[in-house]
């Protein structure tokens, strides 16, 4: 009865959707868009179809042609949504940042034909929901790893075989730009040195 009591005073919680709405948060799995290149103002997309071959679903088709410099190019790029399991390992997938999943998740109708995604369809939600600084964000922040992830930190403790000498300074790789983040092509130095002495 006290639990009842102290409750039945409290502020209910509910948001009343769609009245009130909750913003979604940055890395949000919604309807998906392809990423607009600036300086083309086409999709980024290359039609490499890792996209595609990653989908547990398969509810992502690319057809392709040669171009007239022997260049492939993307003719269509079609989504199923109503397939779509939304785990984003087409995001995760894609090597040159093409494909992203926006915050918009509003999107019922009353035909199946809406839910099946083209090229336009696809660069119209990049306009409309990840354009200019939003869509620079998600790209940089919301998915790993990217290719700094797998370089080898400065204070972790590398294996060397007895007698090996120490790495010169003069031989370590420039340090990234960002302070807090260890020389990218420091993954290789362990190895090399360790193979060299083997051999020796």
């Amino acid at each position: 009865m006290k639990l009842t009591l102290t409750t039945a005073f409290k502020k209910p919680v509910t948001q009343q959707y769609p009245k009130e709405k909750r913003q979604a948060r940055a890395g949000f799995r919604g309807m998906h868009a392809l990423v607009r290149d600036p300086a083309t103002g086409k999709a980024k997309c290359v039609g490499c179809g890792l996209c595609a071959a990653v989908c547990p679903s398969r509810c992502i088709n690319i057809y392709t042609s040669e171009g007239p410099n022997h260049e492939k190019v993307v003719d269509r790029y079609e989504l199923d949504i109503l397939r779509c399991l939304y785990c984003s390992l087409c995001v995760e997938a894609c090597p040159f940042g093409a494909v992203v999943m926006t915050e918009h998740y509003e999107y019922s109708d009353y035909s199946k034909e809406s839910f099946f995604l083209t090229i336009p369809t696809l660069l119209d939600n990049w306009d409309k929901y990840m354009e200019g600084a939003k869509g620079t964000f998600y790209l940089d922040n919301c998915w790993r790893p990217k290719t700094i992830d797998f370089a080898t930190p400065q204070e972790q403790a590398v294996f060397r075989p007895k007698g090996a000498s120490e790495p010169t300074p003069s031989a370590a790789p420039p340090e990234v730009s960002t302070p807090s983040l260890p020389p990218a092509n420091t993954v290789d130095e362990p190895s090399a040195s360790g193979s060299q002495d083997k051999g020796a």
